[in-house]
Order: structure tokens, then C-alpha cells, then sequence
């Protein structure tokens, strides 16, 4: 079963909701994770602010949201986030209505067409889904070959001696070593350890039986590797929609094969943005450390994607279009990225440039922000030359949200997976309503039921690192105990299947009325999130 359905807001929460509040940063938000970022669009003031916008009772503390007078500036973000924009584009943007969360990831997958296949080199091929069979090309192995170092002999001994490679007449033999080609006329290998080089009665070298030698060794045909053994010209050794793993590479050698045939995966070029960024050691006051570099390449290449560059810039337009040129990468043939993902700059402040940048290459927005919390500043886009350009928040929890949102569904359509499988866990926990949008809540599983997660600011990631998954909260709510959507995340196990209801055994009518009515006080669903605290 799916999330229940949502429905979008008519006001302006759909695009500018709370959620993304600390969202549009470039790193690790500090103290003011949760301060308005660049994705926020202020509410028009015609318009009067939705009952949505209080904060759940029992919520996290730092996913309230105080007035934006009293707002702190989050670290990283840029002096000019909170400027107004102008007053026609914001109220453009206040009126767009955002996707839902099953929406964008619909939509997602459903832009995309799959890439065709294409050889790839042995070395590169391992993982990759086969296209077309891996067929023997000639007889494997090809010649008669022996499986020991020692002699080819033919006939019965004393052997005399012959030059290697030479046709061999009876009670002749010749060196051989493992692999090696059986001369022709020979019969069997004597193995190395059961023969003995000697001398005959005219003083010339002699072959004879010796050593660990066994009665009547070697047989006819004993240690000789047969030509075909393994394979006849034109078997199939590796029938296609297999997964390639070492041995089916090894194989495809065998075979004689340089490239195989794989299904398209999408390559990836990853655009990491923002001036404020450290690569190294601890940030100073107003600067923030690189969350995006170490991992989220690796997260890419889970969710099917080969990421073949990664590049940083900062924030000034022409950095942002000239990062988003077609440039093609040397790995894959000079060929443009099938997927740039970009890191912050989906706001709509002075220096968020990633819709005017596409609208400038003529790309067209598939995905216009999301109706969640938190990553609702998540844009994807398409450009003329079929590249798609897919735009996460800043915020490292909103921009892992987005990327299983968005991301995770585009990669598969152009893998040619399947749409990422949402199961279902039971509720440890009561989740109050909050409409228009749907929640993302890593969990952890306690006791068998899923309990949100701590630590879960858009700028931070303890909560994550712990969690066993993540779930999917509908606008309406959910009840303790009951069933919510959930999805796995890409580095974790899969959503275990819900276990059945065991079966009472039944037993004697003969607990007293008081010890009965006890149980029935004591059944039914326990809340466990406060052993999370």
C-alpha cells in the first residue's frame, strides 16, 4: 500500500511552505538550521496564513518556525537570501502549486525513457545488467591442452626424448607445462613427479617411470585438457538480464570478449555549489563544511547512477551556466552527462540561479518544488539536448530526502529499473495532522514499529545515520499503531514485511472478570518513541 493520497494546497504553502525552511543552504546548517533559506517565498498578504503553518503538538523544537523578523541567519546561507524578489515573480511563485510527494516521484519517473544499451569494456562491465547473450565465439577450450606440468608421451615407456612441439612417434615424449599444446601423436601427460630423466645402455637420455608413479600411469588420455570441454562454438555461456558478477566477466574472457553488451545507466555529473563551503578541518563563524563531496557521489552510484565528475562553484550566474553547459566527459567517450544534480540555489532569492539558468539553455521545469518537509525547494528540469537537470536544496537531511524523492525514481527510469518500492511499517508514535504536505521521517524500529528518529533538522544528520529507514507521513496524520508508508534507504537494509498477527491459542474461559477487564486496559499498540529521547 502507498501513502494515502495528499492534496495540494491552494495557497502558497504548496511552494513556499515551512518545510523548507533551512532547506536552500549549502551545507551543514548551525545553530540556525531552521532559518528561512533562499526557498522560501514569503506569503502575499492578501492571502491569510494557513492553519498548516502551526507547528504539531509534540513536534521537534527545531522544526518550529519563528517569525521571520526574529529569524536567525542559518550558517552558510547568503546575506542576500532574505531579499525580496520582485513583487510580480514572488507572486508567480506564491501561486505555483507544488507536486505532491507521490506526484513528484511519478512524474519523475515517468519523464525519463530508458537509456539504450551500449558495449562497455570487461573492466567497466562488472554490476552492469547484460543486454544481448554472451556466446562462445569458437570451441572453449579451443586445442587439446594439458593440465600438468611434465610430459607428452606417446605410447608405453622408457620414452625417448623429443624436441617440443615435434609430431610424436611411439615411445617418444616431449616436455609439456600446464596449458601448454599437445604435440601431435601424443597420447597422455605423465605427471612431472611420476617420471624420471635417465640414461639408456648407449648413454642417451631416456624418460622413465619413477617417483610417485601409479601402476599403469599414464593412461590413454589421462591429464589432457580436451578441445570443447567446456564449450562448443555458438553455446550460450551467459544468457542476457543477468547482473554481470566476477565470473561471468571472467568467462566473457574466456570467451574472447573485450566489450560486452549492458543496458544504458545514466551518467552523472555532480555541481556542487556555494562560496561559504570548506573542504577540510572545522569551519570559522559563517562557514560551512562540505557535506556533499564525500558521499554523495557513492549515494549516486546506489541508486543506479555512474557519477563521473563532480565540480564546485560558486554563486554567481555565469558560474552556474557555464557549469551547466554541455561538457562532455572524458570516461564517458566525451558524451554530456545524462544527469547534472546541483546542491542549493533552488530558492528564489537574488542568488538562486538554477531556473534562469535553464530557462536560458530552453529547458523546461518538470518538478517545481514539493509539497514535503523537509527538501520542498527541489526542482527538476529538463534541458533540449536530453540531459536532465535535477536540483536538491542545500541542506544536507532536505537534499537526501529529495534525491529519494526525485532522484531515486529518474535514475531507475533511465536504468531501466522499476519505481523504488514504498512498503509499510507499523506507527510507534502518534503523528499529528499538517495539511498540504506530506513529512519524511527517518525512523528507527523498536521493538517492530517505526519511532521518528531524533536529530531530523534539515541541516542535520545524526538522525539520519541512525535511522533504518524512512517514513512517509500524509498530510492527514497517522494513528498510533497504525500501518505508514515507508521506503528503504539506499545504503540500508530493505522495509522488513510486516509481520502476521500471531494466533491466540485458545485455551479455558477462566480468568477472573477483573484480571480480564486489566488486559484490556493494558492491549492494543505501546508508544515506544520515548525510548528515543
Amino acid at each position: 500500500m502507498t501513502a494515502a493520497p495528499e492534496h495540494r494546497s491552494d495557497n502558497s504553502t504548496s511552494a513556499g511552505s515551512p518545510d523548507s525552511a533551512g532547506d536552500g543552504g549549502h551545507g551543514n546548517a548551525g545553530p540556525g538550521e531552521d532559518a528561512t533559506p533562499s526557498g522560501d517565498v514569503a506569503v502575499p498578504d492578501s492571502e491569510p496564513a494557513p492553519d498548516a503553518e502551526a507547528v504539531p503538538e509534540g513536534e521537534a523544537a527545531s522544526d518550529a518556525k519563528p517569525a521571520a523578523d526574529d529569524e536567525p541567519a542559518a550558517d552558510g546561507e547568503r546575506a542576500g537570501d532574505g531579499e525580496p524578489e520582485a513583487s510580480g515573480e514572488q507572486d508567480a511563485h506564491a501561486k505555483h502549486l507544488a507536486h505532491t510527494w507521490e506526484e513528484a516521484r511519478q512524474a519523475a519517473f515517468d519523464c525519463a525513457t530508458p537509456i539504450p544499451a551500449a558495449p562497455v569494456s570487461l573492466r567497466d562491465a562488472m554490476g552492469r545488467t547484460l543486454a544481448t547473450d554472451i556466446t562462445a565465439r569458437q570451441d572453449m577450450p579451443h586445442y587439446a591442452s594439458s593440465a600438468m606440468d611434465g610430459w607428452a608421451v606417446n605410447g608405453t615407456g622408457p620414452w625417448i626424448l623429443a624436441e617440443p612441439g615435434h609430431r610424436l612417434a611411439p615411445h617418444q615424449a616431449s616436455v609439456i607445462v600446464t596449458g601448454g599444446l599437445i604435440p601431435p601423436g601424443a597420447k597422455a601427460v605423465l605427471r612431472k613427479e611420476s617420471g624420471v630423466i635417465s640414461t639408456d645402455d648407449d648413454g642417451l637420455p631416456v624418460l622413465t617411470l619413477g617417483g610417485t608413479a601409479r601402476p599403469g600411469e599414464p593412461r590413454n588420455g589421462q591429464h589432457i585438457r580436451k578441445a570443447a570441454e567446456e564449450a562448443t562454438a555458438g553455446d550460450v555461456l551467459v544468457r542476457g538480464g543477468v547482473v554481470l558478477n566476477p565470473a561471468h566477466v571472467a568467462l566473457a574472457a574466456l570467451a574472447g570478449y573485450d566489450e560486452v553488451e549492458v543496458l544504458g545507466k545514466p551518467v552523472v555529473k555532480l555541481l556542487l555549489t556555494g562560496a561559504e563551503v570548506v573542504e577540510q578541518g572545522l569551519p570559522e563563524p559563517g562557514r560551512v563544511r562540505d557535506t556533499f563531496g564525500p558521499q554523495l557521489g557513492t549515494v549516486v552510484e546506489m541508486l543506479g547512477g555512474l557519477c563521473r565528475e563532480q565540480a564546485r562553484i560558486g554563486d554567481s550566474y555565469t558560474e552556474w551556466l557555464e557549469g551547466l553547459e554541455d561538457s562532455g566527459i572524458p570516461e564517458a567517450q566525451n558524451l554530456p552527462a545524462d544527469v547534472v544534480i546541483t546542491t542549493g540555489g533552488t530558492g528564489v532569492s537574488g542568488t538562486d540561479h538554477f531556473r534562469r539558468a535553464v530557462a536560458e539553455l530552453g529547458g523546461r521545469l518538470v518538478i517545481d518544488g514539493v509539497a514535503m518537509r523537509p527538501g520542498h525547494p527541489t526542482v527538476l528540469a529538463e534541458l533540449p539536448d536530453g540531459r536532465f537537470v535535477l536540483g536538491l536544496p542545500g541542506n544536507p537531511l532536505a537534499a537526501m530526502m529529495a534525491l529519494s524523492t526525485v532522484g531515486a525514481p529518474l535514475l531507475a527510469a533511465l536504468g531501466h529499473g522499476q519505481l523504488p518500492p514504498v512498503r509499510e511499517v507499523p506507527c510507534g508514535t502518534m503523528l499529528e495532522p499538517e495539511p498540504g504536505r506530506t513529512r519524511l521521517l527517518p525512523f528507527r524500529l523498536l521493538y517492530g514499529m517505526a519511532s521518528p528518529a531524533q536529530h531530523t533538522g534539515p541541516g542535520m544528520m545524526r538522525g539520519l545515520a541512525s535511522a533504518d529507514g524512512v517514513m512517509v507521513v500524509p498530510p492527514h496524520g497517522v494513528q498510533l499503531g497504525e500501518m505508514v508508508p515507508a521506503f528503504a534507504l539506499p545504503w540500508g537494509p530493505p522495509i522488513p514485511e510486516p509481520k502476521a498477527a500471531e494466533s491466540k491459542a485458545k485455551g479455558p474461559a477462566r480468568k477472573s472478570a477483573s484480571r480480564t477487564s486489566r488486559q484490556g486496559a493494558q492491549s492494543g499498540p505501546v508508544d515506544w518513541s520515548a525510548l528515543l529521547d
